[in-house]
């Protein structure tokens, strides 16, 4: 796919989104980053992305976000919902209004700017939803439960909203990443020690928390620019595949998973947090 096209991506204040923002637009694509934190995109001007403001929980950033491309553009080609975090916790431990807030963020806010995105991808007859999800909406992990809960979500409502838009030349794109070196094992760990870090789950806590630092954080993990990479192709394919992984781990688990028994995955998790 040689055209060029106007890309909104979410997220991008950081990590995989910041570098996706940059590389889109260095291959001449207009592109629209979008976070809460605007001046962590200042960087991006240089090669020409343009920051906008938008926590995607609240309707009228959506609202707004939207009107400022409208101004200089028709409206959105490519839509990557990238913005999200990971709740960690006992979910004993995690009350339910940190749970809705990560279903927020993680699929109803997603959800609500692809509504509003779509009517300009008919009429067109052409767009490209891409959906960073992650290895974990396949997998699973202790004290991971509400996040997990929100990256199995966001994989079935993917799959649901792929048949539903294919009649109007409308793809759905899902990228998997695996361990990444970005921010999200310390702002996992952080706040999972806090809810966790005491009491009966304290053990696991702490030895998931050594784990996403070793997994995650100081180059444990792989760098963004392989999921980078894949939101390329998932952008400028003439037929992109449904789904994409890469990434530290990723290939593997979701092998593992796809063919061991639950017992048998629920051993190699064990194994792996130490």
């Amino acid at each position: 796919m040689s055209q060029k096209h106007t890309i909104l991506i979410t997220g991008a204040s950081s990590g995989i989104g910041f570098d996706a923002a940059r590389t889109l637009a260095q291959r001449g694509h207009t592109v629209y980053a979008a976070a809460r934190r605007v001046e962590k995109m200042e960087a991006l001007k240089a090669d020409g992305v343009i920051p906008i403001q938008l926590d995607v929980t609240k309707e009228e950033d959506i609202q707004n976000a939207l009107e400022t491309i409208h101004e200089s553009h028709q409206g959105v080609d490519v839509l990557i919902n990238n913005a999200g975090y990971g709740l960690y916790g006992a979910m004993e431990d995690t009350p339910l209004e940190d749970a809705r807030y990560q279903f927020d963020v993680n699929l109803f806010g997603l959800a609500r700017l692809t509504q509003l995105v779509l009517p300009y991808m008919r009429k067109e007859n052409f767009g490209r939803i891409i959906n960073t999800s992650s290895v974990g909406g396949k997998i699973y992990t202790p004290l991971g439960s509400w996040y997990h809960a929100t990256k199995h979500a966001l994989e079935g409502w993917s799959d649901c909203l792929r048949l539903e838009v294919a009649p109007f030349g409308i793809d759905v794109v899902i990228i998997e990443p695996g361990a990444i070196v970005t921010e999200f094992g310390e702002v996992m760990g952080g706040p999972m020690l806090e809810r966790s870090g005491e009491g009966p789950y304290a053990s696991m806590a702490h030895k998931m928390a050594k784990t996403l630092e070793r997994e995650m954080d100081n180059g444990g993990g792989s760098p963004p620019g392989v999921i980078t990479d894949l939101m390329v192709k998932a952008t400028e394919s003439s037929n992109p595949k449904t789904r994409y992984a890469d990434g530290k781990w990723a290939k593997q688990l979701l092998f593992m998973r796809r063919w061991l028994s639950d017992r048998a995955f629920d051993g190699i998790i064990k194994m792996m947090i130490r």
